[in-house]
């Protein structure tokens, strides 16, 4: 099982960012897919159609999100920490998600890159 840590600078208030990664609308636009969310601890969620899902199990508004990704039946629980911060930017974004197995990594991170950060700041640059 492995770690991926990220930094990346998002060209809009943490609020904003927030707002985009915790409202159902706002992530339907920036996925550009069907999601199922609720900013609610011990809540279920999908994004991408279900291609990622998982439990939310903390928010602290405007600068804190932590939730459980779901890797099919295993058991070993991923936890994504997304932390904002403000920036002159903007906002700094921390991304870290644990226990993602190791067959999985490359093809993962290279989607979370790609996708999940990279369609967030282009929702904010657009």
């Amino acid at each position: 099982m492995k770690t991926f840590k990220k930094y990346t600078y998002i060209p809009a208030p943490p609020e904003e960012v927030y707002w985009a990664l915790t409202k159902e609308q706002s992530i339907k636009l920036w996925t550009g897919a069907e999601a199922e969310f609720t900013e609610e601890p011990d809540t279920e969620f999908s994004f991408w159609d279900g291609d990622i899902s998982g439990r939310n199990l903390e928010f602290d508004y405007g600068k804190k999100i932590v939730q459980e990704w779901y890797f099919g039946n295993r058991e070993e629980r991923s936890v994504v920490t997304i932390k904002l911060h403000t920036d002159k930017k903007g906002t700094s974004l921390e991304f870290v998600q644990t226990n993602i197995p190791d067959e999985d990594y490359a093809d993962f991170t290279e989607g979370i890159q790609e996708y999940y950060l990279g369609g967030l700041i282009d929702f904010f640059e657009e």
